[in-house]
């Protein structure tokens, strides 16, 4: 099922990103990724690097590559994302997907420009952002389409 995979929703939050394919969660994760302290290479990314939190040796560093919703590190998000698609449809994917992620409400265009490369360049055939207000009047079943208010 999942090597068919060709839409994808990406929530990439602060703490959690949570993944969403066929109108379902196929991946919630937290946002860590574990590194080596002296050449920076990823060890763990979402739960295994959470189970390291804390209880990791003196030579790995626990982060979390993204602040206020936005990213604070370019190359460790874009490395968490991969692995995240990877996890999701495989090494074997016919065709890379497409891809709708969140961004908050009020980002500037450098951040929306960051996280659109990093998506493009973790996998993704083509990336659409969209403002996190908006998918979560969406996921709310509000209508969107009307200028009432709820």
């Amino acid at each position: 099922m999942a090597l068919f995979l060709r839409r994808l929703g990406v929530d990439l939050g602060t703490v959690n990103v949570m993944v969403y394919a066929n109108n379902q969660i196929v991946l919630q994760e937290p946002s860590m990724v574990a590194l080596t302290l002296e050449d920076e290479r990823v060890v763990a990314v979402g739960q295994e690097a959470g189970d390291m939190y804390g209880r990791h040796p003196e030579h790995i560093e626990v982060v979390r590559p993204l602040r206020d919703g936005v990213i604070a590190d370019y190359e460790v998000t874009e490395a968490m994302l991969r692995y995240f698609l990877r996890k999701i449809a495989g090494r074997m994917r016919t065709r890379k997907p497409e891809v709708m992620i969140s961004v908050p409400y009020g980002v500037t265009s450098v951040e929306k420009r960051a996280v659109h490369e990093a998506t493009i360049r973790a996998g993704a055939r083509v990336a659409y952002l969209l403002p996190e207000p908006l998918l979560a009047a969406l996921g709310a079943g509000l209508p969107i389409s009307t200028p009432a208010g709820n």
